[in-house]
């Protein structure tokens, strides 16, 4: 494997095309478990659904770094598009919330439960004993469903092809759950990157679409703000602070 050819690295990944392959490498401060459980929770994706989405070939050691390989697919993202072609963006946001409701209409047994995730993710928080009890409250009063959950939906981890193929990216997060939680989080992405006229556009248009009022996503909005600060990044923080106050929502 090359690894000569950087598309993409933060602080704790680097990743590489070698051909028609990606070699996502991690940070050796990335535990074997966590590395592992991300490419288990893509290949149970992969394994239950008929979504367009990257094959993972192996997970290996590379100098000491854990790895996984997997495809590369050819084409930009929905993130470069809009920024590309800021006069499209109510068409691609069409696509983009068609592409998630394709996404939520899949289930997929052996993945993690949301809610469990998202009810240790509080725990995890930091925050004071009562906001977590009003949090955990509001958790296990959620409807339980089972629908596939990307957990990071965004337009970075959608990818049209040069044959305008849709093919979805970065399943380290998915899990089965509401798909209430699932809009929350994307909502909450777009605001964390100041987009907020798209990120009430999408609000909107998912609502249409999937027939799920707007208020049933707010309700999972103070969790995923929770679920979010444990990341610890300190220009995020106030902001999910502010949006962690349950009764804002109520």
């Amino acid at each position: 494997m090359k690894l000569d050819n950087v598309i993409y690295s933060t602080e704790n990944k680097t990743i590489y095309r070698d051909g028609d392959k990606v070699i996502k490498v991690f940070d050796k401060s990335f535990s074997k478990a966590n590395v592992l459980n991300e490419a288990l929770c893509q290949a149970r994706v992969e394994e239950t659904t008929d979504l367009k989405i990257p094959r993972i070939h192996e997970v290996t050691l590379i100098e000491g770094k854990w790895a996984i390989v997997s495809d590369f697919i050819e084409g930009k993202t929905l993130a470069q598009l809009m920024d590309e072609n800021p006069d499209k963006i109510d068409e691609y946001l069409e696509l983009f919330v068609n592409t998630q409701t394709n996404i939520l209409s899949k289930t997929s047994p052996m993945l993690p439960k949301l809610r469990s995730k998202m009810s240790e993710k509080v725990e995890q928080s930091g925050l004071d004993a009562t906001t977590r009890y009003e949090l955990q409250a509001r958790i296990s009063g959620m409807k339980k469903h089972n629908k596939l959950c990307h957990g990071d939906y965004n337009p970075a981890n959608v990818i049209i092809t040069p044959d305008n193929e849709v093919y979805v990216v970065d399943w380290a997060h998915a899990t089965q759950g509401n798909a209430s939680a699932d809009a929350a989080r994307t909502y909450l992405l777009f605001k964390l990157a100041g987009k907020d006229e798209i990120a009430e556009k999408y609000l909107n248009l998912f609502s249409l679409k999937t027939d799920i009022a707007k208020q049933l996503i707010q309700r999972w909005m103070p969790i995923v703000a929770a679920s979010q600060s444990i990341k610890k990044k300190p220009e995020e923080r106030d902001f999910l602070l502010s949006w962690v106050d349950v009764a804002e929502y109520e």
